[in-house]
């Protein structure tokens, strides 16, 4: 019975999947196209349409090229977010991590608000990210850096590495459910009439919060929620 192929972004996957190289000199016919290339075109019609519209016939027109030279580098749609996501995680700077913080909760912080930037600036991937292990080259490289940083300020490595993966699923889990293809429209002013509306009787707590519910921006709110969780993980370094 043959072998199930591994899912595309699995660890599995990566582990068995060449390194990317750029196409060889010119040929006859269409252009020679790069991976490079294609997954950064990749990027751009999934952040313009979304990952439902993307399509690899999409995809070739926009590289002026064919699907059938995309199938020489990737086996499918699947293959290509893999590498859309990756690409996605290398965006976020990370460089200098070790040196210019002042501690480790600086790291976390600066890293955090980078990385909330990044995925920011390409909601539509989220859910891509939400779905794969973040282990390509970028992936790797970039976890490489914060827990480098994170161990060079001092943090043992098991707390290291749960401090990395709390603020990592803060970080992703905010972003999709504030910025991301599902999230909710910024209502606020409609929310806060909702409330105000309320039965005090039954909804005491609630109209007493409710300027507060329905006034702090999606940026206090993000800060706010890392600082208590730094805050946390302060209390779990040894003394």
């Amino acid at each position: 019975m043959p072998a199930t192929p591994p899912i595309p972004g699995s660890p599995a996957w990566w582990a068995a999947r060449p390194a990317p190289t750029p196409s060889a000199g010119p040929r006859r016919g269409r252009p020679s196209l790069d991976t490079a290339r294609i997954v950064d075109t990749a990027l751009r019609l999934v952040d313009e349409h979304g990952v439902q519209a993307f399509s690899l016939r999409m995809l070739a027109e926009a590289l002026n090229s064919s699907t059938a030279t995309l199938y020489r580098h990737f086996d499918g749609k699947d293959e290509i977010m893999a590498y859309v996501v990756d690409c996605v995680l290398g965006k976020a700077d990370l460089d200098g991590l070790a040196a210019a913080p002042a501690d480790w909760r600086e790291v976390l912080t600066v890293t955090a608000h980078r990385f909330h930037d990044t995925l920011r600036r390409h909601p539509h991937t989220l859910p891509l990210l939400i779905a794969h292990v973040p282990v390509g080259p970028h992936g790797l490289a970039q976890r490489e850096r914060v827990l480098a940083a994170l161990l060079d300020h001092g943090l043992p490595a098991d707390l290291a590495a749960r401090a990395f993966t709390a603020v990592t699923h803060y970080v992703i889990g905010f972003t999709a459910q504030q910025h991301g293809p599902a999230a909710a429209p910024d209502n606020g002013a409609e929310l806060a009439a909702f409330y105000r509306g309320l039965d005090p009787a039954g909804y005491p707590a609630l109209l007493r919060t409710a300027r507060s519910l329905t006034s702090v921006s999606q940026d206090e709110e993000f800060t706010f929620g890392l600082t208590l969780l730094v805050l946390g993980l302060a209390q779990l370094v040894p003394a």
